[in-house]
């Protein structure tokens, strides 16, 4: 008996040092091929524009062919055709560039989740972007952030979620998402058009305030 464990703990040795070598001559190719993979993955997670395969091989330090590579086994894993479950998300290619989206089946469950969870009024911050959308758009992100000077990405997402502004195109040139409002905020606001919202240029400082005194 004593025998027996003794051999079965000795198999057991001997398959689990197998497959530690096995892991360690594993070829190149494919564990460097799954580093990307695993880098593309981090930097998708938050990525707010869809990324070329130039600007995600820099990102990551691979070849643009590795990349490119990595990417088409990623969609076909979150597609499920490598064995595993087909993901509630997917890797889509977006005015030449990549961004993971929900799949379109679960966009109303997301939606209610989202404003289930979002405060019941808009903050100022999210005030102050949706008047620069209002009066700008189309407008990139990156505008809008240029106007207010601070970071607008979760402003964003909250008027997306809220349905008061849409991403109304992707500049094929950049990958850059254009928003424009929708027709929730006309509804919110209680007006017909965009041409009734008040016209801005008396709200704006003129630049004549101290002038008089530095002319003196």
């Amino acid at each position: 008996m004593t025998d027996d464990v003794s051999a079965t703990s000795a198999e057991e040795g001997t398959d689990a040092a197998a497959a530690e070598n096995a892991a360690d001559t594993a070829p190149t190719g494919a564990r460097d091929e799954a580093s990307v993979a695993r880098r593309l993955e981090a930097i998708l997670l938050i990525v707010e524009e869809p990324q070329s395969l130039v600007a995600l091989a820099t990102a990551v330090g691979a070849p643009v062919p590795a990349v490119r590579q990595a990417i088409e086994g990623l969609v076909e894993d979150y597609d499920g055709l490598t064995g595993g479950p087909r993901r509630g998300f997917e890797l889509r290619e977006v005015g030449g560039g990549w961004r993971l989206y929900v799949r379109e089946e679960h966009d109303d469950l997301v939606s209610e989740f989202v404003n289930a969870q979002a405060p019941s009024r808009l903050s100022q911050a999210a005030l102050e972007t949706l008047a620069v959308i209002a009066y700008k758009q189309p407008v990139t992100r990156g505008q809008v952030a240029s106007i207010r000077a601070v970071n607008v990405d979760s402003v964003v997402r909250t008027l997306l979620a809220r349905g008061l502004i849409t991403e109304a195109f992707t500049d094929p040139d950049t990958g850059a998402i254009h928003y424009a409002t929708t027709d929730a905020l006309l509804v919110n606001l209680g007006i017909n058009s965009l041409d009734e919202l008040p016209h801005i240029s008396p709200l704006l400082d003129d630049g004549s305030d101290g002038f008089d005194e530095v002319v003196r």
